[in-house]
């Protein structure tokens, strides 16, 4: 536990002096929450104030903290300039860690094997969060100039815009190709019941009908979602927005 938080520390303050998480990532850091609200909602107001039609892409990872790939991890941290000694205490801390499932007692003839995990960042760990994040860290990286993102823990927001309507399927299908490239790349994929689309309209525009699909699937078209603490409507008016928190 001790060598585990000196080795945060040391990645964290890693991270910091040479900028390398991206701005987007809002997830496990200081006052996160408020700071992810506000950029999305500032967003999308600025879009509408332009005369943009905009949507939002609400995505959930499914399992993701599970679903992270040692290897991969291991080769993104050595592109951020996590090497030498560093990376191989990392690397010995993911790897070598072996799991069985028990049923019932502990007699050997109601146990699995054990098996290697190869894959998934400790949960309730220190370094798990910051892992996760260094491992998603790229992700940003596929917006382009009607797509922005604002990536919360394992929860992958985007919000689309174009000046023109008739574009905008366009920009909102070629974003969910460019998403599910780069899970498959990183063998994370999407929980599609947690997932949906909202297009964001004012008093003088118009819904836009049409399919958003994901493979074979289609994402649900929904008129509001939950945004920590926060019921977004697709009008974006004020009343009801923030749930009242009953201790």
């Amino acid at each position: 536990m001790v060598l585990e938080k000196i080795i945060y520390d040391r990645l964290l303050k890693h991270t910091e002096t040479n900028n390398i998480l991206a701005v987007e990532l809002f997830g496990f850091r200081t006052s996160s929450t408020e700071k992810a609200s506000y950029k999305l909602i500032d967003d999308i107001l600025n879009a509408l104030n332009n005369r943009m039609t905009v949507g939002g892409i609400f995505c959930n990872l499914q399992k993701a903290f599970d679903c992270v790939n040692h290897d991969i991890l291991l080769t993104k941290l050595e592109f951020h300039g996590i090497t030498g000694i560093a990376h191989k205490l990392i690397k010995s801390y993911l790897k070598g860690r072996y799991q069985r499932v028990v049923l019932n007692n502990h007699s050997s003839s109601s146990c699995s094997k054990w098996g290697e995990i190869t894959h998934g960042v400790p949960q309730g760990s220190i370094l798990g969060p910051l892992l996760f994040l260094l491992y998603i860290n790229d992700l940003p990286q596929i917006t382009n100039e009607n797509s922005k993102i604002v990536l919360f823990a394992d929860d992958t927001s985007m919000i689309i815009t174009n000046p023109n309507p008739s574009n905008f399927e366009k920009s909102v299908n070629k974003i969910i190709q460019d998403i599910n490239e780069w899970f498959n790349t990183n063998l994370l994929s999407l929980n599609l019941d947690k997932t949906h689309f909202i297009q964001f309209v004012t008093k003088n525009s118009s819904l836009i009908d049409f399919n958003i699909m994901y493979g074979n699937n289609k994402i649900a078209n929904v008129y509001n979602t939950k945004f920590f603490g926060l019921t977004l409507e697709n009008t974006l008016s004020w009343r009801a927005h923030i749930d009242t928190i009953i201790p």
